[in-house]
């Protein structure tokens, strides 16, 4: 997931960012609402994490201003108030879930995802393309039902993939969503990642085909369904049914 983290509280920031990127996701982080906005006008996020108390004003204006800007990107609220008051707040001015602090780590990664499984329409606990299957929760990845080991960035190049089945996507778009925005290298680390992961996949006939799309980018394919077996003669032959006998006049 590519997420952006509002806090200001140094040390709790510097946690999380390397608490969410050692699990694979990329992360911007902000300590102001000023560069929060900034962030948001010049990126797409699958889900912000905004903290209540900011040097330069709250979480709830900031989210409020996002949906009145027409942006329904998920937010998850962080905060230390835990009176229900402020949890209605939270969530009346457009935020889609509330985590008071302290917290257990896990339990963020876990409301996460749940905020990401959400969205216009429901989306799959499991993503799935034909026989490769892609758990975000448990970071496991089975082809035909064999477990597949990938690295954290393998495995989030990956799941952007198999969230855009049958969609190109092109190397901007991969950096922007799979790396952070402090990210300073070249595009051509994509290939790198690609030719990877089209390694791993070649070792499982059954995986969904990784292709090129010469000068656009990269799609994971659905592979077409197999068609139906039709069943096969036995060999024997059987012969035309006899005309029924004549009857002459009694």
């Amino acid at each position: 997931m590519k997420l952006l983290l509002l806090e200001d509280d140094v040390r709790l920031s510097g946690l999380l960012q390397r608490g969410l990127r050692a699990d694979g996701h990329a992360v911007d982080a902000a300590a102001t609402i000023e560069d929060g906005r900034w962030h948001v006008s010049e990126g797409t996020y699958d889900a912000l994490i905004l903290d209540v108390m900011l040097p330069d004003g709250d979480g709830f204006a900031f989210c409020a201003e996002l949906r009145a800007a027409g942006n329904w990107t998920p937010v998850l609220m962080l905060t230390a108030r835990d009176a229900v008051e402020d949890r209605v707040r939270g969530l009346d001015v457009g935020a889609d879930d509330y985590l008071v602090k302290p917290f257990a780590f896990v339990e963020l990664l876990a409301r996460l995802r749940a905020l990401v499984r959400r969205g216009p329409s429901a989306r799959p606990t499991v993503l799935t393309v034909g026989a490769l299957a892609l758990d975000p929760a448990t970071h496991r990845v089975t082809v035909a039902g064999r477990e597949v080991p990938f690295s954290s960035r393998q495995f989030a190049l990956l799941e952007f993939l198999a969230r855009h089945p049958d969609e190109v996507v092109s190397r901007t778009q991969i950096i922007e969503r799979v790396w952070d925005w402090a990210y300073e290298g070249t595009s051509n680390i994509v290939d790198v990642y690609v030719h990877a992961l089209r390694v791993r996949l070649r070792e499982h006939p059954e995986s969904p085909p990784l292709d090129t799309v010469r000068d656009v980018g990269y799609v994971l394919r659905t592979p077409p369904a197999k068609p139906l077996r039709t069943a096969k003669a036995s060999g024997s032959t059987l012969a035309p049914p006899s005309a029924p006998p004549e009857h002459g006049p009694g």
